[in-house]
């Protein structure tokens, strides 16, 4: 994915140098504001996962092989 992403920046310098350099220097900004969300979706994914093993526990337990 880095590759692509790289190659289509190229594309964008050679076709629009301008818009390219504001990219360039706006992608930090973005990244820095899209940080807590990322956050809270790892943190939702783990309760998450973290309420699915509680509920699946009793069937796991009852077909459990000895």
């Amino acid at each position: 994915m880095n590759v692509l992403t790289f190659l289509l920046w190229l594309l964008l310098l050679v076709i629009a140098p301008p818009v390219a350099l504001v990219a360039l220097l706006l992608y930090p900004l973005v990244w820095l504001i899209l940080l807590p969300f990322r956050i809270v979706g790892i943190a939702v994914d783990g309760v998450l996962r973290l309420v699915w093993a509680v509920v699946t526990l009793p069937a796991r337990i009852l077909t459990r092989r000895w």
